[in-house]
């Protein structure tokens, strides 16, 4: 065991990672989530914000049922409404925090809250102490702190830890830090304010300038002892310090770090994996610890040094972060327990058994199309499998033609609501051919917004999978489809996307109503 103290790890990908446009979750993505970052003992899990939808209301509440082994946050403004919905999602937890903020800069208290400084102050402790009679653990957050004066953040820090917050906050909303200045800042709050010692002091840092996790390790080496991530970095416009560089930083360079941390670093390329999955946010090859060149090396001289001696070109060791670690081995020929055995040991709820029926049916049918099956897969097959909507829109049958000098064509029969509907149609690709021909049937008038795939595995016999966003008069819809065929992936991709459509569901950004930090 170390001697050093911990470094707290708060997690907010399913709060502040869901709000990048488009990597929204449902419920039962955002549970698996949670499991995985139990798994890898991420302290604190922020599982959304509660008074956002009814929506991310249910999912905090699931994610608190299922996770027993970290502490889960619900984020909330201000105000008693917004707390009083986050005390209520977070009741099943075994340890919860209401998370609560306000703007603190002179440019957001001036145009946004239109609040005079002292008006600001009032509103925290009020919060505060109204989150404090409901929870016991209760963290504040200076919104916009990274452009806040240090003198106000004094007098508001002080303010919030005397009305019970036990954790502070000091987000770099907009990535306006440099990490001298930002590190020396928290520096200051800590040592002129009177009762610093009996808070916690935590950064939460976005990353503009591509300076979050530099901006992060400054404030850890001037006193901050929570920081707060996101698996990939993912995160609202240029995305938030990445949970996986934050730790792999401090644990490589433990002569400099005066902490440590709890996390258990294997589950880091698993983790990752399934943000990506579920969020079909493909990670660049070329990312810090996950990325898939991360440990690669093509150069003879880095061949010839890592062959002889491998500290001689990596400074961590691939397995540590789990790569090579997740691969499933299961075949066509495997049976149901082990099948099951699998799925609970990353964290999927079987339910019922028709449902592990199904699942178990999809897995066969894979299995025949690939000789090794992944944890990838499996994520892929249940997210593909586990969609509680009905299915107005399903296919049927798919042919396409492709070749050299013609115009490329789809014929599909689609099952419009038990009716089976064939239909052709060209475009300037497969699957622009396939796309028109769904068009022609479901004439729902949306503009395709984004069209993205991603091979789950590695081989020529990868799972391919697809992210479409729909808009339709403003209603962002996003649709998820795998298959080790691209087309068909693509074809059940618009068709899921078409589905939520019909059953009202958006897969927008909830926190999109109401400001972050």
């Amino acid at each position: 065991m170390s001697s050093k103290p911990q470094l707290i790890i708060f997690d907010t990908t399913m709060r502040d990672g869901e709000q990048s446009p488009g990597a929204s979750m449902t419920l039962e993505e955002k549970v698996r989530i949670g499991r995985a970052l139990e798994r890898m003992k991420v302290d604190v899990i922020e599982a959304g914000f509660a008074i956002a939808s009814q929506g991310d209301f249910e999912s905090v509440r699931a994610v608190a049922e299922a996770v027993k082994d970290s502490r889960i946050c619900s984020l909330s403004r201000a105000r008693a409404e917004d707390i009083d919905r986050a005390a209520e999602a977070l009741k099943p937890a075994n340890a919860s925090r209401i998370h609560t903020f306000i703007a603190t800069s002179p440019i957001h208290m001036k145009y946004k809250l239109r609040l005079e400084p002292d008006a600001v102050i009032e509103h925290a402790v009020r919060a505060v102490k109204y989150a404090r009679n409901l929870v016991e653990d209760v963290e504040f957050s200076c919104e916009d702190a990274g452009r806040s004066e240090v003198d106000f953040l004094c007098r508001i820090i002080e303010a919030a830890i005397d009305a019970g917050a036990r954790t502070i906050n000091i987000p770099d909303t907009v990535g306006y830090a440099i990490p001298g200045q930002f590190g020396e800042m928290i520096g200051q709050l800590i040592t002129r304010i009177p009762n610093a010692d009996k808070a916690i002091f935590s950064v939460h840092c976005h990353n503009d300038l591509g300076l979050a996790v530099s901006n992060s390790l400054a404030a850890v080496l001037n006193g901050a002892r929570q920081v707060e991530c996101t698996i990939n970095g993912l995160g609202e416009r240029a995305g938030n310090a990445a949970l996986e560089e934050i730790v792999m930083s401090i644990k490589t360079r433990s002569d400099l770090f005066p902490v440590t941390t709890g996390i258990y670093t294997p589950e880091i390329v698993p983790t990752s994996r399934l943000v990506s999955s579920v969020t079909g946010f493909p990670v660049q090859p070329n990312k810090a610890i996950v990325g898939a060149n991360a440990f690669a090396h093509e150069s003879g001289i880095h061949q010839d040094g890592v062959l002889k001696h491998r500290e001689t070109y990596e400074i961590m060791r691939a397995e540590d972060v789990g790569w090579n670690a997740n691969k499933m081995v299961l075949g066509k020929h495997s049976g149901r327990a082990a099948f099951r055995a699998r799925l609970e040991q990353l964290g999927i709820p079987v339910g019922s058994d028709n449902s592990l029926n199904q699942l178990f049916v999809r897995f066969k049918e894979l299995a025949d199309k690939k000789h090794e099956i992944f944890d990838e897969d499996l994520h892929a097959l249940v997210s593909d499998t586990q969609q509680d909507v009905e299915e107005n829109y399903k296919l049927v049958s798919l042919e396409v033609t492709s070749k050299t000098g013609t115009t490329p064509e789809a014929k599909l029969t689609l099952n419009v609501n038990g009716q089976e509907k064939p239909v052709t149609a060209t475009g300037s690709g497969p699957v622009d051919a396939t796309f028109r021909a769904i068009e022609a049937v479901a004439n729902s008038g949306t503009l395709l917004e984004l069209y993205s795939v991603n091979a789950i595995t590695s081989g020529t016999d990868s799972q391919g999978e697809v992210t479409v966003r729909l808009n339709q008069a403003g209603r962002i819809i996003n649709g998820h489809g795998a298959d080790t065929d691209i087309v068909i992936a693509s074809a059940k991709a618009y068709l899921n996307a078409l589905n939520l459509m019909r059953a009202n569901i958006e897969r927008v950004n909830p926190q999109g109503q109401v400001e972050g930090i």
